[in-house]
């Protein structure tokens, strides 16, 4: 399972917070990507809402996304 992947399955909002507090904490170097913003500002959280870096159909990651 790749990166992408497996942040679907966390949960963009997680892996955003994530980011954001390793940002503060450590430096700019964990600063999320714009990417990450726009899609968890457009709801797109992941499995959890069907829609992420992949779209979900049950258990099942579509790969045409």
């Amino acid at each position: 399972m790749g990166p992408l992947k497996l942040t679907d399955l966390v949960g963009l909002d997680v892996r955003l917070a994530i980011a954001e507090h390793l940002t503060r904490e450590i430096g700019p170097q964990f600063t999320p990507p714009p990417l990450l913003r726009r899609l968890v500002r457009a709801g797109y959280l992941g499995k959890k809402t069907g829609r992420g870096f992949y779209r979900w159909e049950g258990e099942q990651a579509l790969e045409d996304c």
